[in-house]
Order: structure tokens, then sequence, then C-alpha cells
């Protein structure tokens, strides 16, 4: 296998404004500090900050033959990252965010699906995922053609080839959430939601009794995301850990789960204990939202592993 992860599913483009404490009226006019493009989605912004600390990376997924989707694949290019599986549309517009950041720097969002609302099984280029050790399915839950027993039969083929799978969630505002994941839990080995996703998944409250719950489906490693309390890791067999945050003052919390997921990712790939993965993890996170957008605080493996006061 010549590369690490393969990341497919939701790319974005996000359009990120700050502050924004109150929508105006209709019809009138309020004044803002910021308005940028960034790049955004899971599959995009995990990809990326994969790619930032040093991994081999591909980004599989779907965008629209326009300026946005031009953008997103340009950005991907300058990056090294395989594009292979990237796909531009002409049927429809790049799947867009509206990203809008308190002074706290915590966000709300008003999200299009665009383009990623047609990316199915059969725009997959499985050749290109049997070329790398991961196969990390980012965003489940946006992708209403992949969503469920499709990605579950993709998820099934590559764990059959030895490629190690991996899921992490978005958030459902349909409400589904067991009833379209539950087919897709047997066929994973790593699963990153974070806690909230994981407690409207599961119908569990704490960390103990959520991984309990998931660890029934023969997953091998449980990662959940918790924002300013850090993350809670379990092996199957094992009990879980808890491992505390990084205290820092966040410019901008967008992509900080993702770029949580790269790190972990990439201290699977190293090998390392869980605990370290863990810290590894979180430091990735909190150095991401010293930064305005999705990646822009991401830092190199060296910087991060001095952050988090962690040796190679």
């Amino acid at each position: 296998m010549e590369g690490d992860v393969a990341c497919l599913g939701i790319i974005v483009a996000d359009l990120i404004t700050k502050p924004v404490e109150i929508l105006p009226e209709k019809g009138k006019l309020s004044l803002v500090e910021k308005i940028q493009l960034h790049t955004g989605g899971c599959a995009t912004n995990t990809g990326f900050a994969l790619a930032l600390l040093g991994l081999k990376v591909a980004i599989l997924g779907k965008v629209g033959k326009d300026g946005l989707g031009n953008f997103i694949f340009q950005q991907a290019k300058s990056m090294g990252i395989n594009t292979t599986g990237f796909i531009q549309d002409g049927q429809g517009e790049t799947s867009a965010t509206i990203v809008m950041v308190s002074q706290e720097g915590e966000r709300t969002f008003l999200h299009c699906l665009g383009a990623n609302a047609r990316y199915c099984l059969d725009d997959i280029d499985f050749t290109l995922i049997k070329r790398y050790k991961i196969l990390h399915y980012a965003g489940g839950l946006l992708l209403p053609k992949l969503d469920g027993k499709p990605i579950a039969v993709l998820l099934k083929r590559a764990r059959s080839c030895g490629i190690v799978t991996s899921f992490d969630t978005a958030w459902d505002a349909t409400g589904r959430w067991l009833k379209v994941l539950e087919t897709v839990l047997s066929h994973l080995d790593i699963f990153l939601p974070s806690i909230e996703e994981a407690k409207m998944i599961t119908g569990k409250k704490s960390p103990e009794e959520i991984t309990s719950f998931l660890l029934k489906y023969g997953i091998k490693i449980i990662g959940l995301k918790m924002g300013e309390k850090g993350c809670f890791l379990r092996k199957q067999g094992e009990k879980g850990i808890y491992i505390p945050a990084f205290p820092v003052k966040a410019v901008d919390t967008t992509g900080a789960g993702d770029a949580w997921v790269a790190g972990f990712l990439t201290g699977f790939i190293k090998g390392w204990p869980l605990e370290k993965i863990g810290k590894f993890a979180n430091g990735v996170g909190a150095l991401s939202t010293l930064s305005f957008g999705a990646v822009g605080g991401v830092k190199s493996m060296r910087e991060t592993l001095k952050f988090a006061n962690l040796k190679k």
C-alpha cells in the first residue's frame, strides 16, 4: 500500500463570518469583522490536516463544476493530495456552508448539500482505495446516496482487502441516527463521533455507557470527541480512558473535530499506545482552533509533538 489514508465523504466550501451573535432583521444589514472563503467538509478537513501532519492522503468525493469546486480542487492539488477520486459534477453546485462564529469561537451553520447529495457508490474508484492503509468515511449522515447499506457494502469490501475502516459522523438534522447507522457499525475498525452525536446514536449518556453499547457491534477502537473536556478512548476488551484537552483560547473552532480525527489516525498509523494517540489528537485539535478556518492552525508533526509535550 503506497498511501496512508483515503478520506471519502463530504467536500464543502466554507464561508466563515465572525462575529455573529444575532441575525439582522429581514431587509436589514449587520457589519462583521471577517468574511472568508475556506475549504471545508469532513473529508476535506481531515485530509488536509493529515497532509499537514506529513501523511500520504487521497480525498474522494464530489463537487460542482463551479468556482467553489475549482477552489477546493486547486487547494487539494497544491497540498500534494491525491485527487484522482475527486469528481467535478456539472449537474449542480458545490456543497457549501455558511459558518457563523461567535465572539467565543463557537459556531452555528447553514448548510447546502449540493453535489454531496449525488455522490454514490458508482462514483467511487475502489482501485484507488486499495492503495491506502485506512479508508476513512468522513461526514456520514450528510451523504444520502451512500449512508446506510451502500457505505456498509463499501466498508465490508475494504475490510476484506485488509484495509482498516474508520468512520466519523456529522450531525443528523433529520434525526435518523441509529436507524441509518446500524448496518454500518459492524463493518468498522475505528469509530470517532462527537459525544453529542454518540448520545443521539446510542440513546446513552455517559462515555462508558456509549462505548459499551457501540463495542457490541465489534468495533475495535472508539474515540469520543468531547470538545473542552478532551476525549474518551476505549479499545475492545479494555476499560476506557479520559484524556483532558489542552487549555487554549480558541479563535475559531471550525474543523477542530476533523483535525482531532486526523491526529487520531496519524497516531494509529504510527502504532502509538492509545493514551499517546489521544494526547496527540487533542494537540492537533487544540492548535487548529488558534487560527481562522478549518485547518489554518494545524501544525507539522514536529510542532504538534512539541506542543503536546510528546516524544516521537
